[in-house]
Order: C-alpha cells, then structure tokens, then sequence
C-alpha cells in the first residue's frame, strides 16, 4: 500500500561560515535516481550526481551570493528550487506576535499539594506569555512547512496543582515571520502540558495540513468565530472560581468538544463532542479532576493509506482512544477503545506519551500506548501489565531482531521492582531485557550514539550504566537524558541536552554546539520546542526561544558536511508521525522506521503518494 505524504518544495537553505558558504538542500522520498544542478548567481555552480550528499560548501562564497537548485532527471532539468540568499548565521529567527499580559481573578491555590505549599492571590495573579510545544505542517500547500506555536500562560498548572490560568493560544507563522492566524481556546480550556494535545497534519489529503484539539464553549477560532455546539452557551465560565485551594481553577462540568481547524485561515471547520467525556471524575484514578484530564494524541495511518485522527484520555487507571477520519469536511469516528476494568486491556498502562508503528507487519499503523499496544482497529495488542511510565522510545533498536522494539521507563511499584527499564518486542510485548530500579524511574533515552555497538545504545535515570542493544553494559558514566538529534555528518545520533548538542565518544558526550542565543522549554525536562528535518539535507533542525525576548523563536541547522544521502526523514513514516506526536505530554525525540548505522545502500525507500 502507499501512504498519503506531503508535497515537499526543495527545501533549499544557504548559510555564511567561516569557509565560504553551506548549501543543503532535500532529497524526497520518491527521488531515488534524481541528480541536481547547483547554480550560483545564475550560473551553474556544481552537478551533484545521484549518488552523492546533497549539500556542498562553496568556499569563494558571500552572503550577497544567490543559489538555485535545479533536479536533473535521465539528463534533463526538471523542477527548480526558490532563490535563496545566505543566513548571516547558522540560524533563522521568527519574530512572534506575544500575546498580551493577564490577570486572573483573586483565588487561593495549591502550587505544590505534595510539599503542602499553598500561594494566596487576593488581587489576582498576573501572568504573561512564553512560546512552548510547537509543530509543524505545510499549511498553505506551497511544499514550505509553516510552524505552530502554542503560547502557554506562565501560571500554567500541572493538572495536580490547583490555580486559575490564563487561556491557551495556538499561532502559526511562515517562516519568514508572517502570522498566520491565531486561536484563543478560552477560559474553559486549563493550561498545562497535559491538557492540549494538539495535532498538525493533512488529513483530508487537499495537500494542506489541518489543526485538530480539544476545545470548549469560549475557544474563539482564526476567523474570530466562537465555537458552540446546539444551544450550548459559548460565554458561560465553567471553571471553578471558589477561592478553595484543593478544586480552584479546574474545569470538571460543562461541554467538551473536539474541532478541527483549516491550518490555512484558523478557522473552524468541524466540531463533535468530546469523547470521551469527563463523566464520573473518580472513574480516573482520583476524585479532584487531576487524572480525568490526562489527554493524549497522534497522527496514524490505521488504514495504511490515510491519516487518521486518535484522540486519548486517561492513562493511570481507565483508559481510552477514539480514533476519527477527517472526510468531506467531517470528522467522522472509526472506532472507541475503553479499559475501564483494572488488570484488564489497556488500564493503567499508558505513558505521558506514545508512539506509533506497524508493528504487526500489516502495513496499518497500531499505537504504542506505554505498555501496551492498540491494534490498528482499536483492539488490545497487548499489554505487559508494568504500568505507567514517563518515557519510551520505538523504533529499529536491536536490528539483529524481526520488527520494531520498544525502550521503556517505570514508575510503578508493579513495574520497577522487576522492571524499571526493559527493553520489550513492540509486537507481542515480550521483555526482551531489563532490569529493576529503587522506585520512580523517571527518565529514559535510546539513541545509537556508539558505532563500536551495533544497533542503539539505551540508558536511564535509575540503570547503572549504558546498555546496548543487547543488554550488556559498555559505559558506567550516562550521558543526559533529553533528546537525540543528527546533527553531523556520521550516522550516528547526537545527544541534545538543553540548548547543547554533544557527540558520545565512547565513555563520556564532548559538546559539538552550545546555542548561546537560546532558551530550552518545559523545566526540568529541558527540550526544544521542536526538532524536525525542517528543510536542507536530512540532518534535522532544533527550533529554542530567544533566551532574552520571549517574542522570537530561532530556527538552527547544522553546517556541517555529510558524504552520506539519505532522503528527508519526513518521508518515514514512522519519523513524520513521530513529528506530528513530539508536543505531546512529556515531549520524546522522533526516530527512523529503519536502522541507519549499517550504511544507507540497502535502506527501504517509503511507498508514497502524494497530493496532487
């Protein structure tokens, strides 16, 4: 079966270094015989043949030089790439529209109810705005991605902490700086990392990614339009307002929608009620409302052509996904799963996040919901019964083995006395290896950083070293545990920690690049607002706030050169959904469908179609 994927343009980027001038540009995934012309001010500058990288760098280059790629194609020129100029630096700055400052009103609130720290507002609590998750998605179908801010107010609550916060805005921006369109998703929409989860994509395949998110009486769409459905009331507050510290701030009455937006205008295109609903708030695993509001998504092909929309709740004790198609302008539901019975299905299984593959080998994609699996038509998979955990990580990691295989962290008693970190088959569940941990496990990352080790490497807050593949220890000293990027020219993974990327070289990470210029996001887990092969090669880009003025975003790509040619990652399938779920809950890196670190001669190229 082909899968429905973008149109991408070329994707060209030039930038000033100390040597002349870089040039990448991207290879799609249909283009496995295509050569290209590299022009200069008109004139041509290099042929780049088929069997070789898709970069160079022109050492009598300077930034007033202009650049074109033209593909080559049995001779003959085909598609030309847009003119670019230069970057005076190896980043691309995005000036943001902040929202305006806010005020809440006066309440009382428990910030931290573990520590029994309570912070009383008698005038109100003033809050601003800060850029946080962030995706991307081709949303005007030019082949250029735009990128989706989400603006979080900086009274943003984890769900266990009471507290009255100002509303969620979702912005999206081209890359040169335009503002697209902004959506305010009101006072009944809470903010913090659990509560929306949002996914870009083109789903009705029209060649333009859409926006779909929880939302309520009060969001206001990209039109100015507010939603509502039937005779609800779209200017009612259903938060409580009580100046109680254990329930203020929550939204645990009135109506739940889910709606899907255009990504060209902002404005809304559909919206069905939220299923499933809040109901009985105990049902969750707690009876204030802090695990009733525990959501997650993704973005998968469950017919193995088509996107489908999989909107999740709960992930402590019940449990449940709803997956939707978007057609003809509606979403339209496929299927519902609900665990509700403990031991049973998926109860008490899930993650702060998820991931999604064909596991089974059938060409449909199934979700990898922590521990345990949900089949493409919304049918247990299977489930390891180790319960919740804050990190995992899919992919190719033992490639001695048949499919894929899943790296997983634990935090529950049942889990770690046995297994705080296993290793487990993503298509049966099988535990592979592991091992136990004292308690919470809380951090996890798999990554092949080591070449002397075939297949990737694997370490964790609580295991007493670094594992390969196989389960055998090569490293007492642990490198960070935040995220993964190619960033040089090898193919092996970088490891990016904070505003630094650092390569491994055996026993211990030797920083590579420190962006001074930036910012990392969500606190203590300390990552990007997004990384993605943006454009040029498939090397991937890291997208930081401004670590002075909250109101720019920058954009950084790698200059340095590659031998290997490798097609854009965002035409896996597996690392394109990986981009679409990486804002999700506590953010995980995306990773290929295939293992690269044998060399990229016998890779499998994506069978694909596009929009036309």
């Amino acid at each position: 079966m082909k899968r429905q994927m973008e149109t991408l343009d070329r994707g060209l980027v030039a930038v000033k270094t100390e040597n002349g001038v870089f040039v990448s540009w991207r290879v799609l995934g249909n283009e496995k015989d295509v050569a290209f012309n590299v022009y200069k001010n008109g004139k041509l500058l290099k042929f780049v043949s088929a069997e070789h990288a898709t970069n160079l760098t022109d050492k009598s280059g300077n930034i007033e030089d202009r650049y074109v790629v033209k593909a080559v194609i049995k001779g003959k020129e085909t598609d030309s790439s847009k003119e670019v100029k230069p970057w005076k630096k190896d980043f691309l700055t995005i000036q943001l529209n902040r929202p305006e400052k806010g005020m809440t009103p006066p309440h009382i609130a428990f910030i931290r109810p573990d520590k029994g720290i309570v912070r009383e507002y008698p005038n109100g609590q003033e809050y601003t705005y800060l850029p946080k998750d962030c995706s991307i998605g081709d949303l005007d179908g030019d082949g250029e991605y735009e990128i989706i801010v989400r603006w979080d107010p900086t009274n943003q609550a984890d769900n266990s902490c009471s507290g009255i916060t100002g509303p969620v805005y979702l912005d999206a921006y081209k890359l040169n700086g335009k503002h697209l369109w902004r959506i305010s998703l009101g006072k009944n929409i809470r903010a913090g990392a659990h509560y929306t989860q949002f996914l870009v994509y083109d789903f009705d395949g029209d060649g333009k990614s859409e926006l779909v998110c929880k939302t309520a009486p009060g969001t206001v769409d990209g039109k100015g339009k507010k939603i509502v459905l039937g005779t609800d009331d779209p200017d009612k507050d259903w938060r409580n307002l009580e100046m109680i510290k254990e329930s203020c701030g929550y939204v645990l009455n009135g109506p739940e929608y889910l709606t899907i937006f255009s990504g060209e205008t902002g404005e809304e295109l559909h919206t069905v009620p939220y299923e499933v609903a809040r109901g009985e708030i105990s049902s969750w695993g707690d009876t204030y409302g802090n695990r009733a509001d525990r959501f997650l998504a993704c973005v998968a092909y469950l017919d193995g052509v088509h996107p489908s929309i999989v909107m999740c709740r709960g992930y402590y004790h019940k449990t449940t996904l709803v997956a939707y198609d978007f057609a003809k302008g509606e979403l339209v539901k496929r299927w519902t799963h609900i665990s509700d019975v403990e031991g049973e299905g998926a109860y008490g299984q899930g993650n702060h996040n998820l991931s999604v593959a064909d596991v089974d080998g059938d060409g449909c994609d199934e979700i990898i919901y922590g521990s345990c699996a949900i089949n493409n038509d919304g049918t247990l998979l299977y489930r390891t019964g180790l319960g919740h955990g804050d990190a995992m990580h899919v992919s190719k990691l033992d490639p001695d083995l048949p499919g894929y295989q899943v790296w997983e962290v634990h935090e529950e008693v049942a889990g770690y006395e046995k297994y705080g970190y296993e290793m487990h088959d993503a298509k049966t569940g099988e535990i592979l290896w592991g091992g136990p941990t004292s308690g919470d496990n809380g951090r996890g990352l798999a990554a092949d950083i080591d070449p002397n080790h075939r297949g990737f490497e694997m370490w964790s807050a609580d295991a007493p070293g670094v594992y390969n593949c196989k389960g055998e220890k090569i490293s007492d000293q642990k490198p960070s545990i935040c995220f993964r990027i190619y960033w040089d020219g090898d193919l092996q993974d970088e490891i990016l920690n904070k505003t630094t990327i650092s390569k491994w070289d055996g026993q211990k990470p030797v920083p590579l690049r420190t962006f001074t210029e930036a910012q990392y996001t969500s606190g203590t887990k300390a990552v990007p607002n997004i990384s993605a092969d943006l454009f040029g090669d498939w090397r991937e880009e890291v997208v930081f706030c401004d670590a002075k003025d909250p109101s720019k975003l920058h954009i950084y790509t790698t200059t340095i050169p590659t031998d290997h040619r490798l097609y854009t990652l965002m035409h896996d399938p597996m690392y394109r959904l990986g981009i679409a779920w990486q804002n999700v809950g506590y953010n995980q890196p995306p990773h290929l469908g295939f293992y690269i670190g044998d060399g990229l001669e016998n890779i499998p190229w994506p069978k694909m179609y596009t929009p036309e």
